[in-house]
């Protein structure tokens, strides 16, 4: 995004019961199923969810106590968590068939490590990180905010609350925001659809999220009333994956930045820990967010790639957008690689991946949230280098 002048930008999010990110959260279950029995195991689990039908593929590697039968089973406890029991998609009844298979043994001892060799990435590819002053959870304030609303609908809906009754799992946000010389002022518009049960008016909607909407927002960023966009079609009753085929990895930009930073390409849901589309995507976070907290910057975008089967990072690149605090990008690049091994073991251990925390990241977001130092969830946004840092230039 730009630093000067006056422009507007736009960042959208999905809730848990959007046929990609349902698709999302049983690869999620797959992986976490596998990580508590092995916490070594090898998975790459891909959903595709449509019709009342989940099909589960891919390549895994680990315990035989980690059955197709048991693995279908979480499937349906996903689907009944997220909240779907109707005619077009319901945990009861959806047929679920499992297709993984074993682990491609070339690409295995490429990644395993063996003798005096480390262990390899899973893939060559390239990953981002990034972070900004946006928010106090340095997170771009478009999709920040497009999360939160959804978020809260959600928890009153799982809640019960009157306030959201006949409000169904399939929603869609979508949050503009003006920004005067690269600081958001405020909202010029916000679309949210939500699926809904049959006969609810699109005024009695509108009157149910609007309060939601408004304080999710800072006070006096909310836009006209006829900028907020309340289901648009006029009806959203089928949703889901009956309404829409739903795959892993196709929200890559919701999980991430919002399209405020580039993304390397690849997904992370599904995915174990050997995988960098994951671990390097977290560490590339891990680190972009410690450089602007320790006060070296107020945005940074910092890149990472590997080849398959090489254990170090072929380059490590940072760009702070100019707003550096007396730092050298060059240096900074140096003094990161120092402060964290960037190896996928080093990654692995220095964040504590090698564990089931990755249902929680299959909704809202990889980034931007609370770490929790009692599930071991969301360890890359922790600022324990801040310190580190700050001695390193002098702070």
């Amino acid at each position: 995004m730009r630093d000067q002048g006056e422009y507007l930008f736009t960042s959208e999010s999905v809730s848990e019961g959007h046929p990609d990110k349902v698709a999302d959260r049983i690869s999620d279950t797959v992986l976490d199923a596998f990580l508590a029995a092995d916490p070594y195991a090898r998975v790459a689990c891909e959903t595709l969810v449509t019709t009342n039908r989940v099909v589960l593929a891919g390549e895994t590697r680990g315990p035989d106590t980690i059955t197709p039968e048991l693995l279908m089973h979480l499937a349906r406890m996903a689907i009944h968590d997220i909240g779907y029991d109707q005619t077009g998609f319901s945990w009861r009844n959806a047929k679920i068939e499992c297709h993984l298979h074993a682990q491609s043994s070339d690409i295995a001892q490429g990644v395993d490590a063996e003798g005096n060799k480390d262990e390899g990435a899973g893939d060559q590819g390239i990953m981002f990180g990034y972070a900004c002053r946006e928010t106090p959870e340095l997170m771009p304030a478009p999709l920040y905010y497009a999360h939160l609303i959804l978020r809260r609908i959600s928890e009153l809906r799982r809640n019960n609350d009157l306030s959201v009754e006949g409000l169904l799992p399939d929603a869609k946000s979508q949050v503009t925001l003006r920004y005067v010389d690269g600081k958001p002022v405020g909202a010029t518009s916000v679309v949210l659809s939500t699926q809904h049960v049959e006969g609810m008016e699109q005024a009695e909607i509108k009157r149910k999220v609007w309060p939601i909407i408004e304080s999710s927002l800072p006070k006096g960023w909310m836009p006209a009333e006829r900028e907020v966009y309340v289901n648009p079609t006029g009806k959203f009753v089928i949703g889901g994956p009956d309404g829409d085929c739903g795959l892993t990895g196709r929200k890559i930009i919701v999980d991430t930045y919002g399209g405020a930073s580039p993304h390397g390409g690849g997904a992370f849901s599904g995915k174990d820990p050997t995988k960098v589309d994951r671990s390097a995507a977290y560490a590339c976070r891990y680190l972009a967010k410690n450089v602007v907290a320790a006060g070296l910057a107020d945005k940074c975008t910092l890149q990472i790639s590997y080849a398959i089967g090489v254990s170090h990072p072929l380059s490590v690149y940072v760009d702070l957008h100019g707003t550096g605090h007396d730092v050298d990008e060059a240096r900074l690049e140096k003094t990161l690689r120092e402060l964290v091994n960037l190896s996928p073991r080093g990654i692995r251990e220095h964040l504590h991946l090698n564990r089931p925390i990755y249902v929680p990241t299959s909704a809202y977001g990889h980034f931007g949230r609370e770490p929790d130092e009692e599930k071991g969830t969301f360890t890359w946004e922790r600022t324990d280098l801040v310190p580190a840092l700050k001695a390193a230039f002098n702070r």
